[in-house]
């Protein structure tokens, strides 16, 4: 059994191959080969435990991924790789880097198939481990000029920026929740709000929104007005509409219909169905995280070694 620390899973993914193979992995027509039950949710004393199991006979793996979420600890991630045939643990991973890059990953996917070919800037909500792997993914797939984030108050965000500057080679500009809504061309919600980050007014006509934050029926990161006026595909239908706040509560409050989802991301990749019509069309991929990104990853981290 291989063991992989968070360090050599930075070193080992390739962030350009990983948006590939998750395209790939969406693209194909997967539902007699994937076996991927809505992850269970458990709560804790303090926070929530998750599992998200998934097995691929085309990709001849499988495997599970266990995430605790706690106010002390934050996100605690490891996954387990198993030989679907003996059923032997192949790989221990440290998965907390592997789930901010495949997040990030997927929505790099969601923004080329859905953001129109010239955006400029990119706006970022948080300033975390998935607003950098969003820092990070994005601009492999458009050339984003500008760069925008905004915090929540309580980060450091000359230390945000400072960094991406030292790692990523970006100039990041911080900016309040309405010049960061205003502005951006492409948006990504990555934080733990429960409540929205900004006015879905303030959205310029053509932007595209990725949001991974929210992933309980009772949180969100954007308002009614945001999801009203975007064309909306999610990951996974099973997983959204069970999981995803932002879809679920202006469902409740009948602002929306199920109807409102137009694809998802399978449907999207393997060009099914077409979801912006126009330049001046806000699109909105939501993702909740769905364990083919994570088997997919883990995969790629054994054969680099």
């Amino acid at each position: 059994m291989q063991f992989f620390s968070e360090e050599q899973i930075r070193k080992s993914i390739g962030v350009d191959e990983l948006i590939q193979a998750i395209r790939s992995a969406f693209a194909r027509d997967f539902h007699s080969t994937l076996r991927m039950p809505v992850r269970t949710s458990l709560d804790l004393v303090e926070g929530v435990l998750l599992l998200m199991p998934c097995h691929d006979t085309e990709l001849h793996a499988a495997g599970v991924k266990m995430v605790s979420v706690t106010p002390q600890a934050g996100v605690k991630a490891t996954y387990s790789l198993v030989d679907p045939v003996t059923g032997k643990v192949l790989a221990i991973m440290e998965a907390n880097y592997l789930t901010d890059i495949r997040t990030a990953a997927t929505s790099a996917v969601a923004t080329d198939l859905l953001a129109p070919p010239s955006v400029t800037t990119l706006g970022i909500f948080g300033s975390g481990r998935q607003a950098e792997a969003h820092l990070s993914a994005l601009p492999r797939v458009r050339s984003f000029e500008r760069f925008l984030v905004c915090g929540s108050g309580k980060s450091d965000l000359r230390s945000f920026c400072g960094k991406m500057k030292r790692e990523h080679g970006l100039e990041v500009e911080a900016m309040p929740a309405e010049t960061c809504a205003r502005e951006a061309d492409v948006i990504c919600a990555c934080t733990t709000s429960a409540v929205p980050l900004f006015d879905g007014h303030w959205l310029r006509p053509g932007a595209h929104l990725n949001l991974v934050g929210a992933f309980q029926p009772h949180t969100r990161e954007v308002d009614d007005e945001t999801v009203r006026r975007s064309r909306v595909v999610v990951d996974t239908y099973e997983g959204a509409l069970e999981e995803a706040g932002d879809l679920l509560l202006p469902i409740s409050n009948g602002i929306i219909g199920r109807e409102h989802v137009l694809a998802d991301l399978h449907e999207l990749a393997a060009g099914k169905k077409q979801v912006r019509r126009d330049a001046t069309d806000i699109t909105l991929f939501k993702s909740v995280g769905c364990a083919l990104e994570d088997l997919v990853t883990a995969l790629l981290i054994v054969r680099a070694t």
